[in-house]
């Protein structure tokens, strides 16, 4: 079983055209995803890899209805974009697109709210439940996708979209399949965040353990580890902190836009004293995932 998608899941991309969107297009419809729609304003009648191209999102979805928008548009249109999937039933929203003024990110993740729709994004790369279905740019050519990811029993969600694939190649590598592996984004504002995404890889009863890839800045990691606290959650949740040299470093901006350290707030010094205080495992090196994950599951 997987989270947010699954095989049946179908897409609408919203500038299909754009060279990049094109490239993950195909990439998706030879990892087997159901590509269904595309939307370019002014492009209606063209074909994308056999998609057939709309001007809006009502178009398309009276065309074929589609479960899910990936978002791939310059930073000035996405609020546009994602409200009018918003406004036609669209229910997930995959934000590839990085650099949103923060402003039309914090609107459009309030009507997803009231819509009770599920963002990812903005600033990531997509996600993956192996063996059955790849939204965004995850994991690259689907050659690439099928050497690294394998169906299991893993989650995982990165900060870092590159760090979802090298966490999935680790544990595959070491024979450890995952259920469905998510790029939250980089930018300071997100749709979902490790919180909102365990709750989810808890209430999953294929999911038995959940690895997350952090960095300096935030404090979202501080409420995981509440959230575990009172609500006595079993689930075994390991988690990575890269950049730990910036605790040295006061006021650097490390990796994302949402990475900025200020004093000990957001340090990844805090992050693991809070992590450890409430059971979560804290992989001190990167191939400790794979020695935690082994005495966990």
């Amino acid at each position: 079983m997987a989270i947010l998608a699954n095989s049946d899941t179908k897409v609408m991309v919203q500038g299909i055209t754009g060279r990049e969107a094109a490239s993950f297009t195909k990439d998706m419809q030879e990892y087997g995803t159901k590509v269904v729609t595309g939307v370019t304003p002014g492009k209606k009648g063209q074909r994308v890899y056999s998609v057939p191209v709309f001007d809006t999102v009502a178009q398309a979805m009276a065309h074929e209805p589609a479960d899910a928008a990936i978002i791939s548009v310059p930073p000035l249109m996405v609020k546009e974009a994602a409200l009018e999937s918003l406004m036609n039933g669209i229910k997930l929203l995959v934000i590839v697109t990085e650099r949103v003024p923060r402003r039309d990110t914090v609107e459009l993740l309030e009507l997803a709210r009231e819509k009770q729709a599920t963002v990812i994004g903005p600033n990531t790369l997509g996600l993956i439940s192996p063996g059955m279905v790849k939204l965004g740019m995850a994991g690259g050519p689907v050659e690439d996708v099928q050497k690294a990811y394998m169906p299991g029993k893993v989650g995982i969600a990165s900060r870092s979209g590159g760090m979802t694939t090298e966490i999935a190649n680790l544990l595959t590598t070491n024979g450890i399949g995952q259920s469905t592996c998510i790029s939250v984004g980089g930018d300071p504002v997100v749709g979902s965040n490790f919180l909102d995404l365990a709750e989810r890889f808890n209430q999953d009863p294929d999911t038995e353990a959940m690895v997350i890839f952090s960095e300096p800045g935030g404090v979202i990691e501080e409420k995981l580890a509440q959230w575990v606290v009172d609500n006595q959650i079993s689930m075994p949740i390991i988690a990575f902190i890269a950049g730990r040299f910036v605790d040295d470093m006061p006021g650097m901006r490390f990796g994302h836009a949402a990475t900025i350290v200020e004093g000990e707030k957001g340090s990844t010094k805090s992050k693991i004293k809070v992590l450890e205080s409430s059971g979560i495992k804290v992989a001190h090196a990167f191939s400790d995932i794979v020695t935690i994950l082994r005495e966990v599951l």
